[in-house]
């Protein structure tokens, strides 16, 4: 069986996901080249195996929006961000959708702004909602600062305050 970091790697070498196969899944035979697809080690994987890893990433690529709107109902507000304000959902699906762009985007935090520990959520004035994934804190005190959020490496994001040399890798959540 593959470890999960092995089943990471394949995930990655499979190439980026598509509207065009949102219902036409593709298999990491179809996507990788035999040079890749040796390369990774899938070669020694029985055709269960290959069925099962193939099976799991098809899910995985369907589950990004559903299984973030449950993060998002799920997460206790945190103290570093005040309560979302009445600005309309945001069309924008960057941080969600890899076909909608990874361009920058800017905007403020919501109201008080504490920094970050744990998993803190950050609200957006542009209706976005991003949660810290990695253990960090930054601690300061400002009043609906200005942010920018870029993108990073293997399709992160990272949250950056404006006029301070810190940022934070985030995910978006709603």
């Amino acid at each position: 069986m593959l470890s999960r970091a092995a089943l990471l790697t394949a995930l990655l070498l499979a190439g980026p996901y598509t509207a065009a196969t949102a219902d036409e899944f593709s298999t990491l035979e179809e996507r990788m080249s035999a040079a890749e697809f040796k390369a990774a080690g899938l070669d020694k994987l029985s055709a269960a195996e290959l069925g099962q890893l193939n099976a799991w990433i098809d899910r995985e690529l369907k589950l990004p929006a559903a299984s973030a709107q449950a993060t998002a109902a799920s997460a206790p507000a945190s103290a570093a961000t005040a309560p979302a304000a009445a600005a309309p959902a945001s069309a924008d699906m960057r941080g969600f959708d890899l076909n909608a762009g990874r361009s920058e985007i800017r905007s403020e935090i919501v109201g008080s702004f504490t920094g970050w520990s744990g998993r803190t959520v950050f609200r957006l004035a542009n209706g976005q909602v991003w949660q810290q994934s990695e253990n960090d804190a930054f601690a300061v005190n400002l009043e609906s600062p200005g942010v920018v959020i870029e993108p990073a490496a293997f399709g992160t994001w990272l949250l950056k305050v404006d006029g301070y040399n810190r940022s934070v890798r985030v995910k978006r959540i709603q």
